[in-house]
């Protein structure tokens, strides 16, 4: 029962660290990447498709993203989602290709970016904790209905607290890479 709880526990902050990496692949850098374009959808025969369905998306040089469409017909519903998408981002059409340069980040778009990573890290944190919390009270809960001893509640709550700790690292640690990424030019 409560390998139970600590294995949900560790379950459900690992899904916490994976959204949080998600969170920040949408926050661009200077430099190119193919993830940067993951939330575009392109309209594919009537169905929203994720762009990397449609088409294959390249990094060309530090500040050049190429796609190629698989089909000639999709050049101009790409480029529209492109344009919509809240990126900030030109596309360029050159027959199949279409790229897309990345401009450089002003040192205070930077700073406005590092602040937003800032906040989406304590939203991983205050997460992480809640987790934390729910546990610790499933813990207490099977203490008080005599389903385990005072030492075992204790000694879980300790092994909890571990394992929140770890994942309280990997934020940091996700926060760090991230902020030195946005910061380095």
């Amino acid at each position: 029962m409560i390998n139970d709880i600590q294995q949900d526990a560790a379950t459900r902050m690992g899904k916490s660290i994976e959204a949080l990496k998600h969170e920040f692949s949408k926050i661009r850098t200077g430099r190119a990447h193919p993830s940067l374009l993951d939330q575009i959808n392109v309209s594919y025969y009537g169905t929203d498709s994720a762009l990397s369905q449609v088409a294959n998306i390249a990094v060309e040089d530090a500040r050049t993203l190429t796609i190629t469409p698989w089909e000639k017909g999709m050049v101009q519903a790409i480029e529209k989602a492109i344009l919509k998408s809240d990126l900030g981002l030109n596309p360029a059409t050159n027959g199949m290709t279409i790229r897309i340069p990345l401009p450089a980040l002003t040192e205070e778009r930077r700073r406005a970016l590092v602040k937003i990573v800032k906040n989406e890290s304590e939203n991983g944190r205050v997460a992480i904790r809640n987790i934390r919390r729910d546990a610790n009270s499933a813990i207490k809960e099977s203490q008080k209905e005599k389903l385990i001893s005072e030492d075992d509640a204790h000694m879980a709550e300790e092994k909890i607290q571990k394992i929140t700790d770890q994942y309280i690292k990997e934020v940091e640690k996700l926060l760090e890479a991230k902020e030195a990424d946005l910061l380095s030019i």
